[in-house]
């Protein structure tokens, strides 16, 4: 197996990455301390490099406070593009493969049809807005890259949708939830298993990806799902995004089509609600 770095290492996909790896008896993988690994500190990057010499940079590592970032535009978009630009400078030197991970919030989600990698991006919020210009940093600095768009990113590790619902479940009686933004849910451990296909196989299929599980929901119908699916008992009333308003504005329909994904690099990708289904099997298993 490759030597590969991962940076970002302890939040939810780096974690989701190290569980997989284990699983999978994939050796390789240098999982980075934050401390150790700052994307926004190039000397110390470039020793990393030079220790190292990476056949694959992984970088999980973002700002991902959506709401917070309509405040901290700066640090968002140091961490979401510079720090980025500071790892693709890199692997063009060192000729690292680079796998960077964006979001669906690059949309404006406008639409109803699924977006594929061609269509416009049009970003609504700071977040969307400094994940897309991280996008855009890689392709004049190296042609050896995956960049893959994701989204509604949940798993048994770090904080999520699905473990807040649960949380939430087993305290109140009753959760409004918004029904009026659609996209398609992710179980992290499933995206971490395409990253790790991309290096076993050795892919040279460069380029832009969408990747999320198949299907199509709503966070009420997300919600209720979860529910039905672990059984808890709690009732639900769907309201609209105008009901509850945030500070970053985001897309009403970010469903991601994943044609290119499922052609290009040969990954086969599960329902939403199988995936779920498996997820909270595990967190049963861990309580």
């Amino acid at each position: 197996m490759s030597n590969t770095l991962v940076f970002g290492a302890s939040g939810q996909l780096g974690q989701c990455l190290a569980h997989v790896a284990k699983q999978r008896n994939i050796p390789g993988l240098h999982f980075l301390p934050e401390d150790q690994a700052n994307i926004l500190n190039p000397a110390g990057l470039a020793a990393l490099f030079a220790q190292h010499r990476p056949a694959y940079v992984i970088n999980c590592a973002a700002y991902t406070a959506v709401d917070k970032a309509e405040d901290e535009v700066e640090i968002a978009r140091k961490v979401n593009r510079d720090g980025v630009e500071n790892l693709a400078r890199l692997c063009s030197e060192y000729g690292t493969i680079l796998i960077q991970i964006s979001t669906d919030f690059v949309f404006a989600g406008t639409g109803n049809e699924p977006l594929t990698e061609t269509d416009e991006a049009a970003p609504i919020s700071v977040y969307g807005l400094t994940k897309l210009e991280g996008e855009q940093v890689i392709p004049p600095l190296t042609a050896r890259y995956f960049t893959l768009r994701t989204s509604w990113l949940y798993s048994e590790f770090a904080g999520n949708f699905v473990k807040t619902m649960l949380k939430l479940g087993r305290e109140r009686d009753e959760l409004r939830i918004i029904w009026d933004q659609v996209g398609t849910p992710t179980y992290a451990i499933d995206l971490a298993g395409v990253i790790l296909h991309l290096i076993e196989t050795e892919s040279q299929a460069f380029g832009l990806y969408h990747y999320s599980n198949e299907g199509v929901t709503s966070w009420y119908d997300f919600a209720t799902a979860i529910f039905e699916l672990s059984n808890t008992s709690v009732r639900t009333t769907p309201i609209r995004t105008a009901e509850y308003p945030t500070k970053a504005t985001r897309p009403a329909f970010s469903v991601m089509d994943k044609t290119k994904a499922k052609t290009r690099l040969g990954v086969a990708i599960p329902h939403w609600r199988t995936s779920l289904q498996a997820c909270l099997h595990r967190l049963a298993d861990m309580e």
